[in-house]
C-alpha cells in the first residue's frame, strides 16, 4: 500500500462528505446514494489509516497529529448523524439499524481477522527464534567436538615424540 499524506486523507473525507450532502439534495432516493456513502466511508478509513501511520512515524506534534485525527474522525461521526436522520426521515430507520448491525459484523470479523494474523505472526516469530536457537546450539556443539577432536589429536602427537605414562 502507497502511504497517503495525512492531509489528502482529510481533503479525501471532506470532498467525499460535500459530494454526498450536494447528491443527497437532488437524489430521489437513497438507494441512489449508497455508491457515494460507500466512498466517503472508504475515505473515512483511508484517513484514520493515514492518521495512524503519521502517528507511528512520529511526523509531527503529538498534539498535531491527534488534534488531526480526532477532527477528521468528528467531522465523519457529525457526517454519519446526518446520514442517520437522512434515513430516518426517509422513514428507512430499520435499513440504518440493519447497515450498522452489518458493519458490526463486519467490524468483529476484521477484528477476528487482525487477531488471528498477529497470533499466525507471534507464532512465526517464536519458531525463527527456535529455529535460531537450535541453530546456535549445534554450531556450539560442533565447535565443542572440533575442539576435543584437535585436543585428542594433539595429545597423541605430543604422546608421539614425549614420553607419555610410560
Amino acid at each position: 500500500m502507497i502511504p497517503i499524506d495525512p492531509m489528502s486523507a482529510l481533503a479525501g473525507i471532506q470532498s467525499a462528505i460535500s459530494m454526498v450532502k450536494k447528491a443527497s439534495k437532488v437524489a430521489n432516493d437513497l438507494g441512489s446514494l449508497a455508491p457515494m456513502i460507500g466512498k466517503m466511508f472508504d475515505a473515512k478509513s483511508v484517513a484514520t489509516k493515514a492518521m495512524l501511520e503519521a502517528k507511528r512515524d512520529k511526523k509531527g506534534s503529538n498534539m498535531g497529529v491527534a488534534l488531526q485525527i480526532e477532527m477528521a474522525l468528528e467531522q465523519a461521526r457529525a457526517f454519519e448523524e446526518e446520514l442517520k436522520m437522512l434515513f430516518m426521515q426517509t422513514g428507512k430507520i430499520d435499513v440504518w439499524q440493519k447497515i450498522k448491525a452489518r458493519q458490526a459484523e463486519m467490524d468483529r470479523d476484521d477484528a477476528k481477522e487482525i487477531a488471528a494474523l498477529k497470533y499466525a505472526e507471534k507464532k512465526a516469530k517464536e519458531k525463527e527464534q527456535e529455529q535460531l536457537e537450535i541453530g546456535l546450539a549445534l554450531g556450539a556443539l560442533f565447535l565443542l567436538g572440533f575442539l576435543v577432536f584437535v585436543g585428542i589429536y594433539e595429545l597423541m602427537e605430543f604422546c608421539k615424540t614425549s614420553r607419555c605414562g610410560r
